[in-house]
């Protein structure tokens, strides 16, 4: 069986440099390999993977924020990946069976010693794969909330409404319910107007319409509609269902503010009442003058 073409090729190569390099040239052309395979890697990773990676970015519709990480991730893999032919190409199995078994073990060691770090960085993959919510987006999970100003494999960065930055484990946004309220293109707010018993419900119900049909910010399709959802201990609770458009965009807390503003100043002129909380305390027996501290019983 003849020796294979790339063996012959470099032995032709090692013998045509000895004269010139002497005892260096088995070590020179060796390296040269390494160097060969490594750069053809990497032009390979360039011209053509990177580009096959675009295509199906572009196919998945992977926002910029997530192209990034995966794009460092495959190019780290597929860097890994020729320096390891690269060192087989060049005749150094041994210096790799080592490097191996210490990869191997430094591997253990750092599975158990960066656990976190590896269920955060898995729980990055899934925001990207399954884009539960995206820069910009408004979020809520576990009493927080706020708007996503960064994604990244290990962190979400949020900015709440009072202008604090949270530095959040992407586990906690993978292992709780998160809220995502403007996700959708379109989204429901509800308000419950409290009324007097003694007030026309049938008026108020026409009143809390009325304004969200006058609003700009509120839609007419699906149209604005109450319920009676409660019938308190101090009010009948009538409760407002409205829709506004492109929330990621819309100031919907100023819509409803204005909204809300709207009515209970309709409600004035009507002369419809917004009761308090009463609280009547009463007693079996007759009151009487407590003892002072220092008098007699």
């Amino acid at each position: 069986m003849g020796a294979p073409a790339g063996v012959l090729g470099t032995v032709a190569v090692a013998g045509t440099l000895e004269p010139y390099l002497g005892p260096l040239t088995g070590l020179i052309v060796d390296a040269a390999i390494f160097l060969a395979v490594v750069v053809a890697t990497y032009v390979l990773y360039k011209s053509v993977i990177a580009s096959l990676m675009g295509r199906l970015f572009d196919r998945q519709g992977l926002d910029e924020h997530a192209r990034r990480p995966l794009q460092k991730v495959v190019a780290f893999l597929v860097l890994f990946a020729g320096v390891t032919v690269a060192f087989g190409a060049a005749g150094y199995q041994g210096f790799l069976r080592s490097l191996a078994t210490i990869a191997a073990a430094a591997t253990l060691a750092i599975g158990f010693a960066l656990q976190d770090v590896i269920k955060n960085f898995v729980a990055g993959v899934f925001i990207y794969t399954d884009k539960p919510f995206r820069i910009g987006d408004w979020i809520e999970w576990q009493g927080n909330s706020g708007v996503v100003e960064d994604i990244s494999l290990r962190v979400t960065r949020v900015r709440t409404f009072d202008n604090e930055l949270l530095t959040v484990p992407n586990h906690a946004l993978t292992s709780d319910v998160v809220k995502n309220p403007v996700a959708k293109k379109t989204l429901r707010l509800k308000f419950v107007f409290g009324i007097d018993y003694e007030d026309d419900v049938e008026t108020a119900t026409e009143i809390i319409v009325e304004e969200a049909e006058k609003s700009d910010a509120i839609l007419e399709d699906p149209a604005p509609s109450v319920r009676l959802t409660e019938l308190a201990d101090s009010y009948v609770g009538l409760q407002s269902r409205i829709w506004i458009d492109d929330p990621s965009r819309a100031d919907f807390v100023k819509a409803r503010a204005d909204y809300v503003k709207a009515v209970k100043e309709r409600f004035d002129e009507e002369d419809i009442t917004i009761p308090f909380p009463q609280r009547t305390v009463s007693g079996r027996d007759a009151w009487s003058e407590p003892a002072s501290f220092g008098g007699e019983p």
